[in-house]
Parts: C-alpha cells; sequence; structure tokens
C-alpha cells in the first residue's frame, strides 16, 4: 500500500488482557470472533470489524489508516488526514513490543506535530493510535473497550453456580462469533446469564429453563437492564423449533445431578433444536456428546480455583 492511500479494505488491531486462567477460553473466542489465534503476542490482527466492547478481554481496536516502513514515512502520512474542526489525540498501542516510555511519547508528539488540527490531551473528538508490529508502523483509528458488561456483574438476581459475567460474554461470542441472521436458543438458561450478555451485544436469542424460580429471575434481571422478555418456562426435551445455535450449561449443582441418560438426553434434544452447539459441562462428556450426534470442532477449559468447566464447540 502507497504510503499516502488510506486502505481499501483496512486491517484491524485489537489488543487484548486476560488472566492466565482465562488464557484458554480468551483463544477460544478469539479463534471464532477474530478468526485467528491470539498466541501469546497480547494482540491480533484481523480483517474483521468487531466492536471493540465485545470482548471481555479486548482493550481497544486500532483501525488501521497507514502502514509504513518507517516513522518518518508515517509522519509524511498522517499529513494528509483531512480533520475539519475535530480536535484530536495520538495514543501508543502496546503491542508487546519493548518500546519504553519515553520512546512512545515522542512517537505520539512527532505524529501529532504532523497532523493538521487542534490537539486535545483530555477529551479529544477523535483518538488515534499508532503501534508497531513485526518491524513495521501501523496507524489509525482508535477505540477502546467501554466494559458495558460490568454493570451486568450487579444484576438483581444472583446464583451461586452461574457463570461468571466474563465466562457468559465470551461464551455468547463462540457460540454467535457474526449476530446477523443468526437464530440462538439457551435451553437451560438458570437466572439468564448468557441470554442478558447475548441481548447486549445484539444478538438475536431466546431462553428456556425447567425451573419457574430460575425462569421468573431472568426476567427480573433482562427487564432490570431494560431487555425483553424472551425467557419462556419449559423442558429442554420439549422444545420446540430449530434455531442456527445452543448454547448449553448443563446442570450441576447438588440439586440438579443428571444421571448419565438424563444427560444424553439433554446433549440429544440440544442436537434436534439446533445444527451447532457451545457445551459447558464441569466434567469430560466427550463420549455422551459425540453419541448424541454432534462432531467436537473446538475446545477449552475455565479454572476457578480447583473448579473447571470444560466448554465444547461442537457442529
Amino acid at each position: 500500500m502507497d504510503q499516502h492511500e488510506e486502505a481499501a479494505a483496512p486491517a484491524y488491531v485489537y489488543t487484548y488482557a486476560c488472566h492466565e486462567d482465562e488464557l484458554p477460553l480468551c483463544r477460544l473466542e478469539h479463534r471464532l470472533l477474530f478468526g485467528c489465534d491470539p498466541g501469546d503476542a497480547g494482540y491480533v490482527v484481523s480483517r474483521r470489524e468487531v466492536d471493540p466492547s465485545r470482548s471481555p478481554f479486548t482493550k481497544l481496536r486500532l483501525a488501521v489508516l497507514y502502514d509504513t516502513d518507517s516513522l518518518e514515512q508515517m509522519a509524511q502520512s498522517v499529513e494528509t488526514l483531512s480533520l475539519g474542526s475535530a480536535t484530536f489525540k495520538v495514543v501508543y498501542v502496546e503491542t508487546g513490543g519493548t518500546v519504553d516510555y519515553d520512546r512512545q511519547r515522542a512517537v505520539e508528539r512527532l505524529l501529532g506535530s504532523h497532523i493538521r488540527g487542534k490537539a486535545e490531551m483530555r477529551q479529544p473528538q477523535r483518538t488515534f493510535g499508532i503501534a508497531h508490529i513485526e518491524g513495521r508502523w501501523l496507524f489509525g483509528e482508535c477505540s477502546r473497550n467501554e466494559a458495558v458488561w460490568l454493570r451486568h456483574n450487579e444484576k438483581p438476581q444472583q446464583y451461586s453456580t452461574a457463570l461468571s459475567t466474563r465466562v457468559a460474554r465470551a461464551v455468547a461470542n463462540i457460540a454467535v462469533p457474526e449476530p446477523a441472521g443468526t437464530r440462538a436458543i439457551d435451553p437451560c438458561c438458570g437466572i439468564g446469564t448468557v441470554v442478558l450478555e447475548a441481548l447486549s451485544m445484539g444478538i438475536d436469542i431466546v431462553g428456556n429453563d425447567i425451573n419457574p424460580l430460575a425462569v421468573r429471575g431472568a426476567r427480573v434481571n433482562l427487564a432490570h437492564y431494560g431487555h425483553p422478555n424472551v425467557v419462556s418456562l419449559g423442558d429442554i426435551r420439549r422444545i420446540e423449533g430449530h434455531y442456527d445455535v445452543a448454547i448449553v450449561d448443563l446442570p450441576y449443582n447438588l440439586c440438579s445431578v443428571l444421571t448419565t441418560g438424563e444427560q444424553l438426553e439433554m446433549l440429544a434434544s440440544a442436537r434436534r433444536l439446533a445444527g451447532r452447539a457451545v457445551i459447558i459441562a464441569t466434567d469430560m462428556i466427550d463420549e455422551a456428546i459425540e453419541q448424541a450426534g454432534f462432531v467436537i470442532a473446538d475446545r477449552c477449559e475455565v479454572r476457578k480455583g480447583r473448579f473447571v468447566r470444560h466448554i465444547f464447540v461442537c457442529a
């Protein structure tokens, strides 16, 4: 790409951060959401445009406008930006390199001095980012994750064994990386943790649960955040209809111990409801998943202390 031309189909750089225990989940989510494995670099480069607030692990998104060999070339490139009356700020995007603090600030000042417009450090109307990746300099519009899911940690109805908000959001992304035209169902939704996260990202989803108290709690949670009631009382084995994907968090608490036969019934019901599924279990249930007619396409483990959840992506 010529140093003075904007990319016709720009790449996006997404930086991320997660706890060590969440890294397998982060990698699985990124494989589905961005179409690439993040590895250990702390960033991914993807052609997919994804709202940076979708993933609980994403820190920011850099929409690449210019890609150059050197800072001198980049300084010439940014002179072509047309900002009108908008104020701006340039931030250095860390991508696991060894550029120290002073050098980062110097890079920001250099590029800022070549942009035709008024710099504003506190509340700029446009924020640009500069990153150094594999020997190249990348510059573009910068958008930060607004962490909207943090508000959901304070939902009025809680349940001790429900998925955490972060895990639930990642699971929704794994199940529905591209929401347009995809219909999803959570047939054992409990208090609606996954349903809430999915709805907040514009995913078309409905929920069901056999427990009337759970259904009531889910409805309270959805209403609290202004979402419509999409949760119904029902047994997964009796639900009718067909969906693109099912998200099944198998019951596992002391009041919901499943026999092998019941577990297989639930998995077979999920297979009937959808051609794809994301299944969450506390045991290695590969054989039961395959007996139900699914093929395991990807998987990961999520640990919290000694407690382990297995997440299976099935087709």
